[in-house]
């Protein structure tokens, strides 16, 4: 009877593993998941504009595959040409020292300075500098048969469509029934747009293709271009033939290289910083390369073949999830979502550095990256398999490196204090609420550890030790004892991950999250000690097992511990504490649940922002709440939505929002592959309902 039974279990479990496996991997008709989420206009719509890129240089087009109606999109989203190296700053005239923006704050009875001072000329100046700049607009100049200009509303019969599989937009229009057909698209190793145009206007001397060069505005809002200050600014012709030009853009701090190559045309320069190229043959191809060294062009043939390659490659070889065969009626708006979010971060994120909030399309916080939101900007890379396009922002923290220990020295504390609101310097930008934020200073731990488990190895080890080590010496001491509680305190001064409390942040302590977080990385930090055959931290075990208890009021954690829930809005981070992280002894999932059910049912939604919905879902995932999960995902809000070309929408002045996408990445990816210690079936955050079938493959668990 045992050996009966012993055989019989096996029996199953055999079969178990095979029905995870045939749910998990091997099954997926890629090119078909991808393709049926291709994005195609038929008229203009000024919040979805379309764009090509590879992760550091982003060309945005309107419908006619150019950037030729700029106006018809100047309320929704810009038409931009932006790159990683783009950034732009004013000459300092007033001569404005970092040393001005600083400001005690009392400490635990000692003074730190801090870079809170906002309102003045040289906090001004260090937060709007460097900022990112749009680096040219190339357009048609469309003539109607009666030599006018023609506008927006003269362009008939749209048809566009990205191609996701390829990375090919391809726009077809007409102009008084005359049809123009445009193939647009991005080299995937080199700065460049390259376009084919087919038209008898050509032959009519009707259509032109004109760039032109902006001045930087060096503004918050989401246009980096100055079109109306001609005189502070100087390009130059530097090479001209029939077949190619090279220009040279200078303004200020920034000079770069502007080279055109072309298939025959006549160029004129029409006023200060402006370019016509006319075409003498119907069929005509175009190549633009920018940067502040140009190595070389590739030509149109090779251009296409490599960028075709290059995203058959990139559908192939990362994550996949396939909804298809739920009857859920939700399956296909979330799996339009993945596709297209995957797209966005591809051709935005996998920069050098953490990307801005809105990538590399708009300009908003003056185009500087936010080294809190680097979590759900790049976390996804590792979870889908292409960690490659992780890699070389986590590697930028090591560059800046000196730059943090400065600053916690500065500040009187050990180790490494990452900044929060930044550029390629590592430099702190001045702000009342981001230097008192403390939660990006665990991620880099978080993104070690993510890539050790992925690749457990001594590389792994000894290629970020001294990030996590630097990293632990700040957080171990930075937190206060508490003589009366006998526990370590989190602050004062913080402001928490919710961003309230700006106006009594000499008093905000013991934030739920942060607490979370800080024992996670700590103790993560001594594993490493262990993997690397040292001598744990005793220090650091201390801190993490005697922070202060997670604030709690009627059973629901909430922000802080002095500041009950009152006038909820902004981001719900306690839920985080049991949804980003793991599960922590101080956990009580009962509290955690009702916590979930409160903010579902009583929180300020228009308050939220992208990567709040995500992080939700993460939360009832772990819950074991698969419902609440799609629920969070899908929750029909105008801070939720995603529009047309797959960008997260926030608000007017933010019409795109990269942690959105890249949060709902992460959680799908979380929902999916699972989690460590997970329930022990396909698609764990997933509902268990029978309404949703998650085929997914070549996906990472989550820690």
């Amino acid at each position: 009877i045992i050996r009966y039974c012993m055989k019989t279990i096996k029996v199953f479990l055999l079969l178990t593993v095979f029905i995870m496996a045939a749910n998990s991997s091997g099954s997926i008709d890629r090119k078909a998941l991808i393709s049926r989420h291709n994005i195609t206009s038929t008229k203009i719509d000024a919040l979805s504009p379309l764009s090509v890129g590879n992760g550091r240089f982003v060309f945005t087009a309107d419908i006619t595959g150019l950037q030729t109606f700029p106006e018809a999109y100047k309320n929704g989203m810009p038409l931009t040409t932006m790159a990683q190296w783009g950034r732009h700053s004013f000459k300092n005239v007033e001569a404005y020292k970092e040393s001005d923006i600083f400001v005690d704050v009392n400490t635990a009875g000692r003074k730190v300075p801090y870079q809170i001072v906002q309102n003045s000329d040289a906090a001004s100046y260090f937060r709007a500098n460097p900022h990112q700049t749009n680096l040219a607009r190339i357009g048609f100049f469309l003539k109607k048969s009666d030599g006018s200009l023609a506008s927006a509303n003269d362009i008939t019969n749209i048809h566009q469509q990205l191609d996701l599989w390829t990375g090919i937009l391809t726009s077809s229009f007409e102009l008084e029934s005359k049809k123009i057909n445009v193939k647009t698209f991005c080299h995937p190793d080199i700065d460049q747009i390259s376009f084919e145009i087919e038209s008898d206007l050509i032959s009519e001397n009707r259509l032109a293709v004109e760039i032109a060069f902006p001045y930087a505005n060096g503004n918050w809002g989401k246009d980096p271009a100055d079109w109306n200050s001609p005189d502070k600014h100087t390009t130059k012709l530097k090479k001209i033939n029939k077949s190619s030009v090279d220009i040279l853009h200078d303004m200020d701090s920034l000079i770069y290289n502007c080279e055109i190559r072309f298939s025959h045309a006549e160029i004129e320069e029409t006023k200060k910083h402006h370019y016509l190229l006319t075409p003498v043959s119907n069929k005509w191809q175009c190549l633009i390369a920018f940067g502040k060294k140009i190595k070389e062009i590739d030509n149109f043939a090779s251009a296409i073949n490599k960028t075709v390659a290059h995203w058959k490659n990139f559908w192939l070889t990362g994550g996949a999830i396939d909804l298809s065969q739920s009857t859920d009626p939700r399956w296909q708006e979330l799996e339009r979502r993945i596709v297209i979010s995957q797209y966005l971060t591809g051709i935005q994120s996998a920069q050098d550095y953490p990307p801005a909030e809105t990538g590399l399309t708009t300009a908003s916080w003056f185009g500087k990256f936010h080294l809190e939101m680097h979590w759900w900007h790049h976390v996804h890379f590792a979870l889908w398999n292409r960690t490659k396009k992780f890699i070389p922002s986590l590697q930028w923290y090591k560059e800046i490196l000196p730059q943090a220990q400065k600053t916690a020295k500065k500040q009187g504390y050990d180790g490494a204090r990452w900044p929060k609101m930044t550029d390629p310097s590592g430099r702190n930008s001045p702000s009342s609420i981001g230097s008192l934020l403390i939660w990006q200073q665990p991620h880099p731990i978080y993104y070690a550890e993510l890539l050790y488990l992925q690749n457990p190895s001594k590389q792994t080890l000894n290629q970020y030790n001294d990030l996590v080590f630097e990293t632990a010496k700040f957080m171990a001491s930075f937190p206060v004892w508490n003589e009366n509680d006998k526990c370590f305190d989190l602050g004062p001064p913080l402001i928490s991950a919710r961003e309230h409390g700006t106006e009594t942040f000499e008093q905000n302590k013991n934030p739920t999250f942060e607490l979370a977080y800080w024992r996670w990385a700590l103790l993560t930090a001594n594993k490493w000690k262990q993997r690397l055959k040292l001598e744990p931290e005793l220090k650091w075990e201390n801190i993490a097992d005697h922070l202060a208890c997670w604030p709690t009021e009627n059973n629901i954690y909430y922000i802080e511990q002095q500041f009950p829930i009152v006038d909820e809005g902004e981001h719900p981070c306690m839920l985080g504490a049991f949804g980003i992280l793991p599960e922590s002894p101080q956990l009580n999932k009962k509290t955690m649940e009702k916590t979930l059910s409160y903010v579902l049912t009583k929180w300020k939604w228009e308050d939220t922002w992208g990567w709040d919905f995500p992080m939700m879902a993460m939360t009832a995932a772990r819950l074991g709440r698969g419902d609440l999960a799609i629920d969070s995902l899908l929750y029909d809000t105008p801070k939720n939505t995603y529009l047309l070309n797959g960008h997260n929408y926030q608000r007017e002045n933010l019409p795109c929002y990269l942690p959105g996408n890249g949060g709902l990445l992460t959680a799908v990816a979380m929902m999916a592959a699972g989690w460590q210690n997970c329930p022990n079936n396909n698609a764990p955050g997933f509902p268990n309902d029978g309404r949703w079938n998650v085929k997914w493959e070549n996906l990472n668990k989550m820690p």
